[in-house]
């Protein structure tokens, strides 16, 4: 299992469009983003009955994990089952293909087809929805521009209109109501090993630090 830094900034909008600016000469685009080259990014995530975590998340504990289900520029046919892992500081993301009807049966808490399915994922989420009572729990949604380097395998992305569904599950109808959960602009900075020296300059708009920012929490705040 490989994990990689990630590290998360808040940004101001001058800050976001001055970093936008810079990022466009010396990273490369992503070639699967949209004609904006943005991604529409739709993400259903899991917690049990305690908000197991979304309290890790606020506690800061240091080794923790997620499940959700997303899919990208509003197609349906192409969705991904995700565990996100992280232990101190270093995160390794797990996913597998899963089709809209078996989303749509999870999220009518009819789940058992997991309990068999020949994907180790997919046993994992049944084992915690089953023992964990872990179920979905809302819906998230942003715009992300992605920024590439390829030294390091650098990956930077900025997310920007983040929306939550509140208590809706509507997960698979793209037009589904949504509001805005704040007017934050995240950075999200994520590399193997190392972290070029120029880049992380380039990052470090008026010497910010990292910031403990989650989307899934700010959607959360609102229920």
């Amino acid at each position: 299992m490989k994990f990689r830094h990630e590290y998360k900034h808040v940004l101001t909008y001058s800050e976001y469009i001055a970093l936008r600016s810079r990022l466009k000469v010396i990273c490369k685009k992503d070639n699967n983003a949209n004609e904006n080259s943005e991604y529409l990014i739709r993400s259903l995530y899991f917690d049990n009955y305690n908000n197991k975590a979304l309290m890790e998340k606020i506690d800061g504990v240091n080794r923790r994990e997620k499940f959700r289900i997303r899919y990208y520029n509003d197609n349906v046919d192409f969705i991904r089952l995700e565990k996100k892992s992280k232990i101190n500081g270093l995160c390794n993301k797990q996913s597998s293909n899963i089709s809209k009807e078996q989303v749509q049966s999870i999220i009518d808490n009819k789940y058992e087809f997991l309990q068999n399915h020949s994907n180790e994922l997919f046993m994992e989420l049944y084992y915690k929805m089953t023992a964990q009572r872990l179920k979905p729990k809302v819906i998230v949604s942003y715009k992300r521009e992605v920024f590439i380097y390829p030294a390091g395998n650098v990956r930077l992305t900025l997310d920007t209109d983040i929306r939550t569904g509140l208590s809706s599950l509507d997960f698979l109808n793209p037009n589904s109501p949504t509001i805005k959960a704040g007017n934050n602009i995240l950075l999200e900075v994520k590399y193997d090993e190392f972290l070029p020296e120029f880049i992380r300059q380039t990052i470090q708009i008026g010497g910010r630090s990292h910031s403990a920012f989650s989307k899934y929490a700010a959607s959360r705040m609102y229920y």
